[in-house]
Protein backbone atom coordinates (compact mmCIF):
# COMPACT_ATOMS: atom_id res chain seq x y z
CA UNK A 1 0.00 0.00 0.00
CA UNK A 2 1.28 3.72 -0.80
CA UNK A 3 1.01 6.23 1.71
CA UNK A 4 1.92 9.95 2.24
CA UNK A 5 3.51 11.95 4.92
CA UNK A 6 1.45 12.53 7.47
CA UNK A 7 2.30 15.86 9.60
CA UNK A 8 0.66 16.55 12.73
CA UNK A 9 -1.80 19.07 10.98
CA UNK A 10 -2.99 16.12 8.97
CA UNK A 11 -3.18 13.85 11.38
CA UNK A 12 -4.98 16.38 13.55
CA UNK A 13 -7.22 17.24 10.41
CA UNK A 14 -7.99 13.11 10.19
CA UNK A 15 -8.89 12.35 13.40
CA UNK A 16 -11.32 15.60 13.47
CA UNK A 17 -12.70 14.11 10.31
CA UNK A 18 -13.36 10.85 11.55
CA UNK A 19 -14.96 12.18 15.02
CA UNK A 20 -17.53 13.84 13.42
CA UNK A 21 -18.59 10.83 10.58
CA UNK A 22 -19.73 9.45 14.41
CA UNK A 23 -20.55 12.48 16.41
CA UNK A 24 -21.37 14.96 13.39
CA UNK A 25 -21.71 18.28 15.74
CA UNK A 26 -18.32 17.40 18.03
CA UNK A 27 -16.38 20.04 19.56
CA UNK A 28 -12.71 18.73 19.98
CA UNK A 29 -11.84 18.35 23.15
CA UNK A 30 -8.41 19.97 23.97
CA UNK A 31 -4.98 18.12 23.18
CA UNK A 32 -4.59 15.88 26.41
CA UNK A 33 -8.69 15.41 27.56
CA UNK A 34 -9.76 11.75 26.69
CA UNK A 35 -11.63 11.60 23.32
CA UNK A 36 -14.25 8.58 24.44
CA UNK A 37 -15.12 10.51 27.98
CA UNK A 38 -15.41 13.73 26.35
CA UNK A 39 -17.41 13.05 23.43
CA UNK A 40 -19.28 10.31 25.34
CA UNK A 41 -18.36 7.46 22.88
CA UNK A 42 -19.67 4.01 24.15
CA UNK A 43 -17.77 0.96 22.70
CA UNK A 44 -19.58 1.32 18.98
CA UNK A 45 -18.88 4.44 18.32
CA UNK A 46 -14.82 3.92 19.07
CA UNK A 47 -14.99 1.33 16.94
CA UNK A 48 -16.78 3.45 14.39
CA UNK A 49 -14.41 6.37 14.72
CA UNK A 50 -11.50 3.69 14.43
CA UNK A 51 -12.62 2.58 11.56
CA UNK A 52 -12.94 5.79 9.67
CA UNK A 53 -9.73 7.06 10.79
CA UNK A 54 -8.11 3.84 9.92
CA UNK A 55 -9.80 4.40 6.12
CA UNK A 56 -9.26 8.16 6.29
CA UNK A 57 -5.31 7.73 7.18
CA UNK A 58 -4.60 4.35 4.89
CA UNK A 59 -2.79 3.36 8.61
CA UNK A 60 -3.99 -0.06 9.79
CA UNK A 61 -5.54 -0.20 13.01
CA UNK A 62 -4.83 -3.02 15.43
CA UNK A 63 -7.57 -3.75 18.23
CA UNK A 64 -3.73 -3.64 20.51
CA UNK A 65 -3.51 -0.02 19.52
CA UNK A 66 -6.88 1.41 20.28
CA UNK A 67 -5.38 2.60 24.01
CA UNK A 68 -2.96 5.10 21.58
CA UNK A 69 -6.17 6.68 20.73
CA UNK A 70 -7.06 7.79 23.90
CA UNK A 71 -6.37 11.87 23.06
CA UNK A 72 -6.25 14.25 20.38
CA UNK A 73 -2.22 14.16 20.91
CA UNK A 74 -2.30 10.67 21.59
CA UNK A 75 -4.34 9.83 18.09
CA UNK A 76 -1.70 12.74 16.09
CA UNK A 77 1.63 10.56 17.38
CA UNK A 78 0.29 7.52 16.94
CA UNK A 79 -0.68 8.08 13.62
CA UNK A 80 2.73 9.96 12.92
CA UNK A 81 4.83 6.90 13.66
CA UNK A 82 2.76 4.53 11.69
CA UNK A 83 2.58 6.59 8.55
CA UNK A 84 5.11 5.69 6.06
CA UNK A 85 7.21 8.98 4.92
Amino acid sequence: MTTHHLDDAAARAAVTEAVRRVVPDAVMPADDVPLRRDLELDSLDFLAFVEHLARITGVPIAEADYPALATMSSCVAFLGARHEP
